[in-house]
């Protein structure tokens, strides 16, 4: 868009790890870009909703970034309040839509209970098996916003199909998000994170392994594998992060291989892994699970050490009221 004669590009606008993808710290400055010369306006500092200041002389904000299929993963809630800026300002909204890397099919997980926050913009399941463009339907349609909105859709792209069915090569969306395998996981392993888990940031493989310096790894396989999950097989893990919590620690967990994508549920693994850890530690603060889960009546469920089907009921209900929710707004079958 910057070398097209047809357009005037003014500016960019960058989500949570700026505009390729690469920074991780907690806010972000407004800057200029190396590559255009443009000026770099942050979505993730003072403020996380373009103001009018920002917007004054646009016609359109265009939206163009790779999100993971999961609610608290914050490009889409980047994209929500763009929209909503839009729509204040009677300005259009492009969305450049994105295959959902870890497919389109499976929907799980709770729809979230309580206040709207940055990594909780809108009433969805954890897994919300949708693109970008999808969620931007439901969003103008159930916030009620006034939005000249355009979707550019994907081609050739079946809802069953991950990332790797494209043929092209993965680029990290993210510092952290580093592979498919890790997309696929992190809607269940990056619940726990805010608690005393390294999930392993400050290692290569980021959401592929769990650990912390209290815990005994082969008791807490054993416990995993008492469960039963389908489509995972867990092992002994040790590492030291470099960065985030206990960096330089060694630290003691497990990871996990992927054995069927259609039949793991990454969801029933992270509350698993925070139940396990919060009754076998009695210090374990599972309280911050509730800082990605936005799901009272689940947390307590986990204190109390209900199984995950006792668990999966509580949510049943409003699970399969998202999925109905959701059928309107679907652009690929």
């Amino acid at each position: 868009m910057h070398e097209a004669t047809s357009v005037d590009l003014k500016a960019l606008f960058g989500p949570e790890h700026g505009i390729r993808g690469k920074l991780d710290q907690p806010e972000i400055s407004d800057g200029f870009d190396d590559k255009t010369g443009l000026p770099v306006f942050s979505l993730y500092g003072e403020n996380r909703k373009p103001g009018p200041e920002r917007l004054a002389g646009l016609d359109a904000l265009v939206f163009d970034i790779q999100d993971i299929g999961c609610r608290f993963y914050t490009y889409i809630s980047t994209m929500g309040l763009a929209m909503e800026a839009a729509a204040d300002l009677g300005l259009q909204f492009f969305v450049l839509d994105r295959i959902n890397p870890i497919g389109g099919e499976i929907v799980d997980g709770p729809v979230e209970i309580g206040e709207r926050k940055f990594t909780s913009h809108h009433p969805i399941a954890i897994q919300h098996g949708m693109t970008v463009g999808e969620l931007a339907l439901m969003f103008r349609k159930e916030l009620d916003l006034n939005l000249d909105l355009t979707i550019v859709p994907v081609v050739n792209w079946q809802r069953s199909e991950r990332f790797d069915a494209t043929g092209f090569t993965w680029v990290n969306p993210s510092p952290n998000m580093r592979s498919l395998e890790a997309a696929i996981l992190y809607p269940g392993i990056g619940l726990p994170e805010f608690t005393q888990l390294s999930v392993g940031r400050g290692t290569e493989t980021p959401f592929e392994h769990v650990a912390a310096p209290y815990i005994d790894p082969a008791k807490f396989v054993r416990s995993l594998d008492s469960l039963n999950l389908p489509g995972v097989k867990f092992a002994s893990a040790g590492f030291t992060p470099s960065s985030s919590i206990f960096a330089g620690q060694a630290c003691r967990g497990a990871t996990f291989e992927i054995t069927n994508r259609d039949l793991i549920r990454p969801i029933d693994i992270g509350l698993s892994i925070a139940s396990i850890l919060a009754h076998a530690h009695p210090d374990y603060d599972l309280e911050n699970l509730s800082k990605l889960l936005v799901h009272p009546e689940t947390l307590e469920a986990v204190r109390a050490g209900q199984s995950l089907e006792e668990i999966r009921l509580l949510w049943e209900e409003e699970l399969t009221e998202f999925q109905t929710r959701r059928e309107r707004f679907l652009l690929y079958r």
